[in-house]
């Protein structure tokens, strides 16, 4: 699907009216996630389309919504994040319904985030948004608000106006991590890799989405 607008996509895991709304006020046309299908369903919304393998919509679910807009992907190497990002190029993502109980899920959806860096995608719950940090961005923060790095692999960069600086630190899963981190106002960041996840309250939603629709320094 190629669309030259952000696209809303709903994933399988309970999320609130408020967090859905939020990310169907950022997409100009909306896709659900395999098991988001139900979800919208629920609230009597059809999407433009749905993706995934399958395994989580119920046969009377399915059979209500019109053929054409179903893809279904039989393959079980993916996951149904992944299928919709290998086949959305859209000049951002809004997702939200992807995080929920089970943290092997929440896992795999990082994962998929550092896997496909060209895709560029913010995720929104009911108190984070998270997205792949870009090459550098900047962000009018308030002071104190809390910023969350998370390195997926090893990773360095800069930043101005964290209240503590990574510029000379490794970053890496398994040893120096950013989390907790806060702002001591407006930032600039600048990383060397396409492995660093940035998590931020849910009320700076707008503010990412303008940026990331905005900036320019993308990672091929």
């Amino acid at each position: 699907m190629h669309k030259s607008d952000p696209i809303a996509l709903i994933g399988g895991a309970q999320l609130s009216d408020s967090v859905l709304e939020k990310a169907l006020s950022h997409g100009a046309r909306l896709v659900a996630a395999d098991g988001g299908a139900v979800t919208l369903a629920a609230r009597g919304i059809v999407p433009d389309a749905v993706i995934g393998d399958f395994d989580s919509i119920p046969e009377e679910v399915r059979a209500a919504l019109p053929e054409e807009i179903l893809h279904p992907i039989a393959e079980q190497d993916s996951t149904d994040f992944e299928k919709c990002l290998a086949r959305i190029d859209a000049p951002l993502i809004v997702g939200a319904g992807f995080s929920g109980q089970r943290v092997d899920h929440q896992l795999a959806v990082c994962n998929v985030l550092v896997r496909w860096p060209a895709r560029r995608c913010v995720l929104v719950s009911e108190d984070d948004v998270m997205f792949l940090a870009p090459p550098a961005f900047a962000l009018a923060l308030p002071e104190a608000c809390r910023v969350s790095l998370f390195p997926m692999g090893a990773v360095e960069g800069r930043s101005e106006g964290l209240n503590w600086p990574i510029g000379g630190l490794v970053l890496t899963p398994d040893g120096q991590i950013g989390t907790s981190n806060f702002a001591t106002g407006p930032i600039q960041l600048s990383v060397t890799a396409a492995k660093l996840l940035v998590i931020l309250p849910a009320a700076h939603l707008d503010l990412v989405v303008r940026m990331l629709m905005e900036n320019p320094a993308r990672w091929p």
